[in-house]
């Protein structure tokens, strides 16, 4: 019994970023894939993520990824956790897109639209939202290669000095 009460505590399990998103990029650091070549896929694949249209962002990232030839598990891991932010920027890049355009008085919610989506043929969806989804995809075609640079050039001195590190072991 003194053995067991001597022995150590099981290691805490790593936390959701750490398994999830570090671990991952760790892993492809040490099997040879560049900190370039990952703050690009982190960067292209944060963008792709945020195309305000649902359900498109996992075949716009897989041709995407395919294209370029990016790591596809990132691509599509990065796209799961920035949901929740692609759906909170959907009006926000609407609103752009109107400021872009010019265009006043479509004012509705996510919900509303969702609601709609849902509920209605997809001809009356495109006719009550057709317009807002031109004016976001506009904004997305404006803030997409700015974010994904940002992205690249703010993550790639840190994979730069992991892969240092990781090498130097």
């Amino acid at each position: 019994m003194t053995e067991v009460a001597n022995a150590p505590a099981p290691a805490p399990r790593p936390g959701f970023w750490r398994r999830r998103v570090i671990e991952p990029v760790r892993a492809q650091l040490t099997q040879g894939v560049s900190p370039d070549q990952i703050a690009l896929t982190l960067g292209v694949g944060t963008a792709c993520s945020l195309l305000p249209f649902l359900g498109l962002t996992s075949l716009l990232n897989l041709g995407v990824g395919l294209a370029l030839r990016m790591n596809q598990p990132i691509l599509q891991t990065l796209n799961q956790l920035l949901g929740p932010l692609q759906l909170a920027l959907i009006l926000v890049q609407v609103r752009l897109g109107e400021w872009l355009w010019g265009a006043t008085g479509y004012h509705f919610t996510v919900g509303e639209m969702l609601r709609t989506f849902r509920d209605s043929s997809f001809a009356e969806f495109f006719a009550r939202f057709g317009w807002a989804g031109i004016h976001a995809l506009s904004a997305w075609l404006l803030l997409a290669p700015v974010l994904a640079a940002i992205v690249y050039f703010s993550v790639r001195p840190a994979l730069r000095r992991a892969a240092t590190a990781l090498s130097s072991r």
